[in-house]
């Protein structure tokens, strides 16, 4: 794995990333094993901590902010293992709030280098070990570990968690993860454990999910049987599972969420005040869900199917006086005829970016859906265009990958690279 001059001890954060992206592996390897061992040796299969597992298609990372706001209005400690990141690689790692520093990551990085020997680990495996070598040193109360792909094999399930949680199942990632609803409920199951609480956020659960669940003896909190929400478009309400709230405070971040976490909370160990729930619902953010980063400029990850129809929902509720204008750039591996299809009837002009890499789709590709769209190379190309183009009463949403959001945020900051 040597891709740089410098020694593991004398390496910045930069090193290690540049490391971390020349890492051998070509192709994404699902399985267990390499991680299990790894962390086997470095003393991470538990953690000193509460662990809370999150996966599903959609909602993981808002579901997961949600938490931690909260648990941190109740005067919890709470470790976040989320990703990916848009600017900066400290973000896929909070305690507290805040990012450990870059010295931290290198020592880190350093930990896994050393416990690996001649066991081959991918990007992700990599930085998820790193991450869980900061928690046990934080030791903080709480661990939110959000689940990168699937579920049953992805790298966070090596852990030993305390509960578990599925917020919704939809198609993406079919390649690996399964062409319907059932087998990618299957593997999102896979992070269940015996005897400890699951919740499952969506409405519709598979049944090879609810299985899966009664075969390991999981207990199983489902929305609409266990738990109920309710919202008049002001306040919103919860019932079940011991909580009832009335005139909860609208999140930021979508309120079907907000309700999956309070289910989490419920099946908890932790007492929150309602005082506290309302402040952590309140205070709750996270960067790139339709977020506002001038009045006229909007930026969102949505990226599938699901999350795309969500998006549309929220944007259609938005007051805006003259036109939409529409930058979207997306992964070729992803349905973008699905993903384009309930916002096409609400945005008026299009900008089509191309993204980099293998992955990427190029603005041509995007136009076989969207002909009417002017093509870009690149987001800034796109971004530059559309932003001379919208008058005082227009909105200019971006959106389509975390990639597209990533380089609309890199160029309203301007933030330099970590060191």
């Amino acid at each position: 794995m040597s891709t740089s001059c410098h020694s593991p001890a004398s390496r910045s954060l930069a090193d290690w990333l540049a490391v971390l992206e020349g890492l051998n592996i070509a192709h994404i390897e699902l399985g267990l094993d390499r991680m299990a061992a790894v962390a086997g040796r470095m003393g991470l299969l538990s953690l000193p901590s509460h662990v809370i597992t999150v996966g599903g298609t959609n909602g993981k990372g808002t579901t997961c902010a949600l938490l931690e706001s909260m648990l941190r209005a109740g005067g919890h400690s709470v470790g976040v293992y989320s990703s990916p990141h848009l600017l900066d690689y400290r973000e896929r790692v909070r305690l507290n709030g805040g990012h450990p520093e870059p010295a931290a990551f290198c020592e880190a990085f350093a930990a896994v280098e050393a416990a690996r020997g001649d066991i081959a680990l991918t990007y992700f495996e990599f930085g998820t070990l790193a991450a869980l070598w900061l928690f046990r040193a934080a030791a903080p109360e709480v661990v939110l570990l959000e689940v990168g792909l699937g579920g049953r094999l992805d790298a966070t399930n090596v852990v030993a968690s305390d509960q578990t949680v599925v917020t919704t199942i939809a198609l993406d990632h079919t390649d690996w993860l399964g062409d319907n609803r059932e087998a990618i409920g299957f593997e999102k199951a896979g992070i269940f454990r015996p005897g400890k609480a699951a919740v499952c956020g969506d409405p519709l659960p598979p049944r090879r999910l609810l299985e899966h669940a009664s075969g390991l003896g999981t207990p199983l909190y489902c929305v609409g049987r266990d738990y109920r929400w309710a919202s008049d478009g002001r306040h919103w309400s919860f019932f079940g599972l011991g909580l009832d709230l009335a005139d909860l405070p609208l999140p930021s971040l979508p309120v079907m969420n907000a309700a999956t976490a309070l289910a989490v909370l419920a099946c908890s160990p932790f007492r929150l005040t309602p005082a506290q729930i309302k402040r952590g619902l309140r205070e709750a953010r996270l960067s790139g869900r339709l977020q506002a980063l001038t009045p006229q400029l909007w930026v969102d990850v949505a990226h599938n199917p699901e999350s795309a129809a969500y998006l549309a929902e929220r944007l259609a509720a938005l007051p805006v006086r003259g036109r939409r204008l529409g930058l979207v750039g997306m992964l070729r591996d992803k349905d973008i005829a699905a993903s384009l299809a309930p916002l096409r009837p609400l945005v008026d002009e299009w900008y089509l970016a191309g993204l980099a890499g293998p992955r990427g789709a190029s603005a041509d590709i995007l136009a076989q859906w969207l002909p009417e769209g002017r093509r870009f190379e690149t987001v800034t190309a796109a971004l530059q265009t559309a932003r001379a183009d919208c008058g005082e009463q227009d909105i200019v949403i971006a959106f389509g990958s975390f990639y597209t959001v990533a380089e609309v945020l890199a160029n309203e900051t301007r933030q330099p690279a970590s060191e």
